[in-house]
Order: C-alpha cells, then sequence, then structure tokens
C-alpha cells in the first residue's frame, strides 16, 4: 500500500499540473514532440508535459502603434508621421508556425509600408485625400501579412508634423486665400447694387414724380434726427412743376 501511494502522488498532480484553461478569445497550438497536432479551443484542456507543448494565441484585435518617422513627400517637402494599425490573427497556426514574432513582423512591415506609400504623394494631396492614402497603406501590409494568417483591419495616419517654415508659407496662403474671397465677394455685391441703382434709374426716368417722392421721403428720414434747416433739392420746382401741367392736362376735358 505504500508503493502504491507513493506512485498515486505524483501521477495524480502531473495530472493536476497538466490542465490548461483557454479563455473564450484564445487558442491553443499544440506540438506532439514537435510536430503540429492540432489547434485546441476554449475551455479546459490537458497537455502531457514534456512531450506536448502549448502555444498561446489572442484572437483580440491588437492595436498598433507606428512609429513617428520622417518622410520625404514627392513634392520634396520632410514631414514626420505616425500612425496606428488594427490587426487580428485569424489562423493560429500559421501565425506561430509561419512567423517568430507576429507583433515585431508587422511592425516592421508597417513603417516601411507607410514610408513608401506616402512618399508617392504629395504634400497637398497627402493632407486632402488621407482616407484613401490610409487604404492603400493598409492593403499593401495586409498582402504582406495574410501568409502569417492575420488580417489588417484599418491603418490610420494620426498625426503630421510640419517644418516651422511650412506651416508659416501655409498660413500665409490660407490668409491671401481668404482675402480673394473677401474681394470677390465685396465686388460682386457691388456689381449686383450698381444693377439695382441702374434699374432705379430707368423706372425714375419714365416716372419724373417718383424722383420727388423719393426726395421728400428722404426729407421725412431727416426730420426725424430733429433738424431745424430743411433743404430742397434744385430740382423740386421744376418737379412741381412737371406734376402740375400733368394734372392740368388730365384734368381737361376731351
Amino acid at each position: 500500500m505504500d508503493w502504491i501511494s507513493f506512485l498515486a502522488i505524483p501521477i495524480i498532480l502531473y495530472v493536476l499540473v497538466s490542465f490548461r484553461v483557454l479563455k473564450q478569445y484564445e487558442r491553443g497550438v499544440v506540438f506532439l514532440l514537435g510536430r503540429f497536432a492540432g489547434v485546441r479551443g476554449p475551455g479546459l484542456t490537458v497537455i502531457f508535459v514534456p512531450i506536448q507543448q502549448m502555444v498561446r494565441v489572442s484572437l483580440r484585435t491588437v492595436t498598433m502603434q507606428i512609429p513617428s518617422q520622417k518622410i520625404i513627400t514627392r513634392d520634396n517637402v520632410s514631414i514626420d508621421i505616425a500612425a496606428v494599425a488594427y490587426y487580428h490573427i485569424t489562423d493560429p497556426e500559421r501565425a506561430v508556425i509561419a512567423i517568430e514574432n507576429v507583433y515585431n513582423a508587422i511592425n516592421q512591415i508597417s513603417q516601411t509600408t507607410v514610408r513608401n506609400v506616402v512618399g508617392r504623394f504629395s504634400l497637398d494631396q497627402l493632407l486632402s485625400d488621407t482616407s484613401s492614402i490610409n487604404d492603400q497603406i493598409k492593403n499593401v501590409i495586409d498582402l504582406h501579412t495574410e501568409p502569417w494568417g492575420t488580417q489588417v483591419t484599418a491603418v490610420e495616419i494620426k498625426d503630421i508634423i510640419l517644418p516651422d517654415n511650412m506651416q508659416r508659407a501655409m498660413a500665409r496662403e490660407a490668409e491671401a486665400e481668404r482675402e480673394r474671397r473677401a474681394k470677390i465677394v465685396a465686388a460682386e455685391g457691388e456689381y449686383q447694387a450698381a444693377v439695382k441703382l441702374g434699374e432705379a434709374a430707368d423706372i425714375i426716368t419714365q416716372h419724373p414724380v417718383a424722383l420727388q417722392l423719393r426726395t421728400l421721403q428722404t426729407m421725412a428720414e431727416i426730420s426725424v434726427e430733429k433738424n431745424s434747416t430743411i433743404i430742397f433739392p434744385a430740382q423740386f420746382m421744376t418737379t412741381v412743376q412737371e406734376a402740375v401741367a400733368m394734372l392740368s392736362k388730365d384734368a381737361a376735358p376731351k
């Protein structure tokens, strides 16, 4: 009985330490004597060490910072760009067997891809069409990482640092553009006002009494300010005479 107890205790301890628990987002890549033996799903599993080994692989999306790096655009502007990439493992077997360290590999290929893709665009294109450039970077990285059992879901350029002289030049350009638009708007306003004044002058020419009525309206507006001086325009008497003559003509018997 002593020998049985002596053997049973180590066996029980061995079985207990052979239990492994995989979380819902984890998969276990199992090797039997160095050969691939399968992928274990979440839950309780048994790994008989040392003839079996298991590598845990997380299927959750990984947020990877792409370090800031200096890039020269197509129009020879030196800028600093930082980006962020999102990826997740789709094939645990290839992620363990095909690549030694998938995170470092994706990080390095992402830096190289960002430098190569951004360098093909000018600064104006980079600032105005960032979404399209992000998609191009993602597609290139995903093409390289697909054999490693990973999928890149998104790449975003999050920071673009311009040289000080370029920032000042862009500020001057923006200010000049705003002044140009302001002058165009003012000129269009003057043009429309001149057109309306011309139309009003044509109407007044056809109806001389209208000028006198406008004069009286202006005088009424002046009197609101409690002015004691009233100025009669030179054409006042002429207009009055024309108005009287018109009224007499209308009153004459036909």
